[in-house]
């Protein structure tokens, strides 16, 4: 028995199935399930980078963190810079497990195994970050966790279609407003609960939603794609698996897309390190004598992200009735332009920021465009990888699709240093620049590459 057969052909998912918004049932478990985990996911991720600048790295408690002083020895840095590349190296390395993760899944113990035991690690990292010295092993665990969680939980999405089911890049566009939902209640529970209360009531509530995405998922079973859990008897019968010359046109298809897409998402990514301390301490947050939680900029850029992804997904439906629709590559290309003029409104809100505090309108217009372009390139490139992946490697390959957000976040981590000493408007014009970088390796890639590698697949 191969892995592939192991692991039941598409059409035996009942195709009747349309429970959940014209989508098979498993999917709305599976957005829940997902949310859960985004929502603690990003509960951390909002609260990291202010919670060390203003709370942990301050001399007086980063004495009692375990190791800390070691990293502070080996980066040569302290306070903001040090943050951020702490910052780098957790979201880069929350992306790069993945890859494990997903070989753990296809060659050992299935997804459904594999993700528990993710859920589990990132629920104990939670609750470690209630202790100041227990800080980096909390950080460890949560990079275990979303490494055997995150891509064993996409490829089960993309098993409910078949490969040519048009339903298959909306379910991802489901999928990715599932994920926005939480973004937005992140900051404005776990954010606010931070700030306001006590960063470790923050990080509390993330793994108490994280336990309970984990009870849901367990219960969801007779929902969801059959486990892909090699018989025990084959299972090293199944690694030797040859994979066909159009699996490995395939494969070098989606690696040679990694640093494109990483590229692409630098300025998306920055949101969470350098923009946070920036907006902390030069946004205009006090309305009517009430000073907003910095966390909050989060939630606006989730609202713009989920609002973004409707008016793009209806655009599309509307678009496509009257026009060609525009291929997941073309889309990616729309998006890098949208990308560069987010960067840009930031740079004019450095730019012209005189004396005072920059007022909103200029931050709120990055996050419209962003969101734009963001949702041209997040959910369309996940469901171009899902199309491309081998069957016997479909978790391996969204593992690597995240490769992409690894590079994305070490390289915001090591740019986030130079915030302190660089001007504030050269410092988002480099982000402009990546941009465009982007672009034109999108362009470069579809017109050269993608039809020499992908042919009639494509």
């Amino acid at each position: 028995m191969t892995i592939a057969e192991a692991t039941p052909e598409i059409d035996l998912i009942d195709k009747s199935d349309r429970a959940f918004l014209g989508h098979p049932k498993g999917l709305g478990y599976l957005a829940f399930v997902e949310g859960c985990e985004r929502f603690s996911y990003y509960s951390m991720q909002t609260l990291l980078v202010l919670y060390m600048v203003k709370y942990l790295l301050l001399p007086e408690n980063a004495a009692g963190v375990i190791g800390l002083d070691w990293m502070k020895s080996w980066y040569g840095l302290d306070g903001q810079p040090l943050a951020s590349k702490l910052f780098g190296d957790y979201t880069s390395l929350v992306y790069l497990t993945p890859i494990a993760g997903g070989l753990i899944a296809d060659r050992w113990l299935g997804r459904r195994t594999t993700l528990i035991l993710g859920g589990l690690f990132m629920t104990l990292g939670h609750f470690l970050m209630a202790f100041e010295s227990s800080f980096l092993f909390a950080l460890m665990a949560l990079i275990v966790g979303v490494g055997l969680f995150k891509g064993n939980i996409a490829s089960q999405v993309g098993e409910l279609y078949k490969p040519e089911d048009l339903r298959r890049a909306m379910a991802f566009q489901i999928f990715y407003i599932a994920i926005n939902v939480s973004v937005i209640a992140a900051p404005l529970v776990a954010g606010t609960l931070g700030e306001r209360v006590g960063w470790h009531w923050g990080f509390g509530t993330a793994g108490i939603v994280m336990v309970i995405g984990l009870i849901l998922y367990i219960m969801a079973g007779p929902w969801l794609p059959a486990d892909n859990r090699p018989a025990k008897k084959d299972a090293l019968s199944t690694a030797k698996e040859p994979l066909t010359r159009q699996d490995w046109l395939r494969i070098v298809a989606v690696v040679a897309l990694v640093p494109v897409l990483a590229v692409a998402l630098l300025t998306n990514q920055q949101i969470f390190n350098a923009y946070l301390v920036w907006a902390d301490t030069q946004f205009q947050l006090t309305f009517f004598g009430q000073t907003l939680p910095t966390s909050w900029m989060i939630t606006i850029d989730a609202i713009a992200s989920f609002s973004m992804l409707a008016a793009v997904a209806a655009f599309y439906v509307w678009y496509g009735k009257h026009r060609q629709e525009p291929d997941e590559l073309g889309k990616m290309i729309i998006g890098s332009f949208f990308t560069i003029a987010g960067g840009m409104c930031l740079y004019m809100a450095a730019a012209t920021q005189g004396d005072g505090k920059i007022g909103l309108f200029w931050p709120l217009l990055f996050h419209i465009f962003n969101s734009i372009g963001f949702a041209h390139i997040l959910p369309v490139s996940l469901a171009f990888f899902t199309k491309l992946a081998p069957r016997a490697l479909n978790a391996t390959i969204i593992g690597i699709y995240y490769l992409s957000f690894f590079a994305a976040n070490k390289i915001v981590g090591e740019v986030g240093t130079w915030y302190e000493t660089m001007a504030t408007p050269t410092f988002w014009l480099f982000h402009v620049g990546t941009a465009a970088v982007g672009l034109v390796a999108f362009v470069i890639y579809k017109l050269f590459l993608a039809n020499r590698l992908l042919g009639s697949a494509h």
